[in-house]
C-alpha cells in the first residue's frame, strides 16, 4: 500500500525535523536515517532535543551540546541538547533579576509559569536555532537532521511580537504559560530566520512519525494541520512498526496485524494525501549502531534474555483490591496520549462496582471511547466532558475579561497562550472540579488528570491573585476546594499509566516527579498493552515481547513494586475484555 522508507532512493532536503507523539520511534528512524546517509559519504550532523533521548546509548558514545564525531561512522556528528537543563538556564535567567524586589509568592508564579512543557520547548528551540542559524555549520555538512520539531504552538508563539514583552508587567490570566520569551529578546531575528528555514520547502522537510495505531495518526493529523496554517507544508508521513506480514498459526500476530492494517486504510483524512513512507516493525529496540543499519535496511531477530526482577508481579485485581479497602473517594488516571488511561480507568470502575461500590466513572476522551467500551452496569455511572467545549468556555472567559483593558497584539498573544497545553488541562480540570462536587456518594473515577505543573499553576495563581490585582483569570471555588482534597492520599490516588517502552516509561517518570512537586500523593502505577503477557508464539513478536523486560522492571524499582500490567488486547477495549482481565 505504501512505499517502505528507503532513504537511497529519497530526494532529501539539506534540513530533515522529525516530529510525532512521544514513544512514536522518532529517535529511532532519525538516528536510522542519519547513519544511513553518513554510510553513503554524506557529512551528515545529528541534533537531538528529545528529553527522552538515549543516543548516548544507541551510539555507544559520551554526547553533550557540542558536535561529537561517532568513531565508527567518520561521517556522522551527533549533538545531545538538554532541553530540561536548558529550560533551568533560562528559568534562572529570567526569573534572577527579579529576587528581592518581588513579593515571593509572584516569584513562585513566575518559576511555576516557566516549568511547563511549552517553556522547555522554547528552550530546546533556542538552543538548535544556533545551529540553524551558523554558516559555518551550514556549509560543513550535507545533512543537519532535528530528532524532535517545535510544535505549531509554539512556533505561533515566535511569531507575536507581544510574546517578547517582560510577562510579569502583562500578565493577565494567572494560571498560564506567559512569559516563555522575555528573557529572550535579543534572539528575535534568529528565531525568525528559524521559522522561515522551516517553512522552505527547497531547504526543509518535515518528517511526520506514527505507528500504525489511531491515537498517534491523530496527533500526527493535528500536528500536520498546525504546522500547515503557519506555512510548513513541506511534509511527509512515517508511519513506524508496521507488521509486513502475518504468521497465521499465531492467534497473536494475526490480530496485531489486522488492528495496523485496518488504521492504515483508514488514515485520518488531514494527512491522507501526504506522501507516506513505512517502517516495518523490528524485533528489537534501536541500541548500538548495528541495530540501527539494520532498522531501514532488514531485520533479524535479536532475542534479550533478561528476566523479570518479580515473576508475581501484582494484577489489576489488587490494585483495585487495594482501592477498596483503603476506601479511595476519587481516583484519576493519568499519562501521555495513546497509553490507555480510559482502559485503565474502566478496568478500576467495573472492578470497584463488581464488589458493590457505586462508582461515577467520567473522561475526556474527544473519540467519546468510552460509550463503546461500557455498556450498561450496576453501581455505574458515566459522564463525558468535552474537552474542546470547556477550552473554548474557558478562552472565551479570560479573551472577555482582557478585552476589556487589551488589543491588538497583546490581544493576540493572549489567544495564542490560552492554545498552550496546560491552558486546556485547566479549563477540563475546572469541569472534573464539579463533576466531583456533584458526586459525593460515589468513588469517582477521572480518566485524564491534570499534570502536577498545571495543578501548581492553579495553586500558586491563588496566592498570585493576592499580589496582582488586575490578574483576571479566576478559579472556581469547586477548583479551590479539589486541589487539598488531591492532596490527601488517604481519600484521593493518581494511577500513572505507562506502555513497556523507553519514552513512555521515561515520560511516567517526568509525570510522577511533577506530582511529587505538586504534593500529590502516586503509588500504583499500571503498564499497559505488554506483548510479553500475551503468550505469543511469534518469533518476532516473542523478541520484541522479551525487549519490555527492561521497562517493566524499571517500573518495578521506581514504584517500590507496586504496579500492574495489563496484556495487549487485540481489536478494539471493550467493557467483556476488561471484566476477563479483572476476573
Amino acid at each position: 500500500m505504501f512505499k517502505q522508507f528507503n532513504v537511497d532512493e529519497l530526494d532529501l532536503t539539506k534540513y530533515l525535523f522529525y516530529t510525532g507523539k512521544g514513544g512514536v520511534g522518532k529517535t529511532s528512524v532519525a538516528c536510522a536515517t542519519s547513519v544511513t546517509l553518513a554510510d553513503a559519504g554524506k557529512k551528515v550532523l545529528l541534533i537531538s532535543t528529545d528529553p527522552a533521548s538515549n543516543l548516548q546509548d544507541v551510539f555507544n558514545t559520551d554526547l553533550n551540546n557540542k558536535a561529537t564525531k561517532i568513531k565508527e561512522i567518520p561521517n556522522l556528528s551527533v549533538v545531545n541538547l538538554n532541553p530540561e537543563e536548558a529550560a533551568k538556564d533560562y528559568r534562572d535567567s529570567v526569573i534572577g533579576p527579579y529576587i528581592g524586589k518581588l513579593p515571593e509568592a509572584v516569584l513562585v508564579n513566575m518559576e511555576e509559569q516557566l516549568s511547563g512543557s511549552c517553556t522547555v520547548e522554547i528552550a530546546a528551540f533556542n538552543e538548535f536555532t544556533n545551529y540553524l542559524a551558523d554558516e559555518e555549520v551550514k556549509d560543513k555538512y550535507d545533512y543537519i537532521i532535528f530528532d524532535t520539531a517545535p510544535t505549531g504552538h509554539t512556533l505561533r508563539m515566535l511569531q507575536l511580537p507581544s510574546a517578547w514583552t517582560n510577562f510579569i508587567s502583562e500578565s493577565t490570566h494567572g494560571a498560564s504559560c506567559l512569559g516563555q520569551l522575555s528573557g529572550l529578546e535579543d534572539k528575535k531575528e534568529v528565531y525568525k530566520d528559524a521559522v522561515d528555514t522551516l517553512a522552505n520547502g527547497d531547504l526543509t522537510t518535515l518528517v511526520l512519525v506514527a505507528r500504525p495505531e489511531k491515537p498517534t495518526l491523530l496527533e500526527a493529523e493535528r500536528a500536520s494541520e498546525e504546522l500547515r496554517q503557519l506555512g510548513v507544508n513541506n511534509q511527509i508521513l512515517v508511519v513506524n512498526g508496521v507488521m509486513e506480514s502475518v504468521e497465521e498459526d499465531d492467534e497473536i500476530s494475526s490480530e496485531l496485524y489486522n488492528k495496523q492494517q485496518e488504521s492504515l486504510n483508514n488514515i485520518p483524512v488531514g494527512i491522507k494525501d501526504i506522501t507516506t513512507y513505512t517502517v516495518p516493525l523490528r524485533s528489537y529496540n534501536v541500541s548500538g549502531i548495528d541495530s540501527i543499519r539494520m532498522m531501514l535496511k532488514g531485520d533479524n531477530s535479536v532475542i534479550v534474555n533478561d528476566t523479570l526482577d518479580n515473576e508475581n508481579s501484582p494484577s489489576i485485581n489488587e490494585l483495585i483490591e487495594d482501592f477498596y479497602k483503603t476506601n479511595k473517594k476519587v481516583i484519576f488516571t493519568m499519562g501521555k496520549g495513546g497509553v490507555g488511561k480510559t482502559t485503565v480507568a474502566s478496568a478500576i470502575a467495573l472492578g470497584l462496582a463488581k464488589k458493590g461500590v457505586k462508582v461515577h466513572l467520567t473522561t475526556t476522551d474527544p473519540a467519546n471511547h468510552i460509550k463503546y467500551i461500557m455498556s450498561d452496569h450496576d453501581n455505574i455511572t458515566i459522564s463525558e466532558i468535552n474537552e474542546k467545549e470547556e477550552l473554548k468556555k474557558y478562552q472565551d472567559e479570560v479573551i472577555s475579561k482582557a478585552s476589556e483593558t487589551m488589543s491588538g497584539d497583546d490581544l493576540e498573544y493572549i489567544k495564542e497562550d490560552l492554545r498552550s497545553p496546560c491552558t486546556q488541562e485547566i479549563a477540563v480540570f475546572r469541569a472534573f472540579a464539579e463533576v466531583v462536587e456533584k458526586a459525593d456518594d460515589a468513588v469517582v473515577v477521572i480518566d485524564t488528570a491534570p499534570t502536577g505543573h498545571t495543578l501548581l499553576l492553579l495553586d500558586s495563581t491563588q496566592s498570585y491573585h493576592k499580589e496582582v490585582e488586575r490578574t483576571q483569570g479566576d478559579i472556581p471555588e469547586s477548583v479551590k476546594r479539589l486541589l487539598p482534597r488531591l492532596r490527601d492520599e488517604k481519600e484521593t490516588e493518581v494511577v500513572i499509566v505507562t506502555l513497556p517502552e523507553t519514552t513512555p516509561v521515561f515520560e511516567a517518570q517526568r509525570l510522577n516527579e511533577d506530582l511529587k512537586r505538586a504534593d500529590i500523593h502516586s503509588k500504583w502505577w499500571v503498564i499497559n498493552q505488554s506483548m510479553l503477557m500475551t503468550g505469543t508464539k511469534s518469533p518476532l513478536l516473542q523478541a520484541k515481547a522479551n525487549s519490555e523486560v527492561k521497562w517493566i522492571n524499571e517500573v518495578n524499582k521506581i514504584s517500590s513494586g507496586n504496579y500492574a500490567v495489563i496484556k495487549w488486547l487485540p481489536k478494539e477495549v471493550n467493557d467483556k475484555a476488561l471484566l476477563e482481565i479483572i476476573s
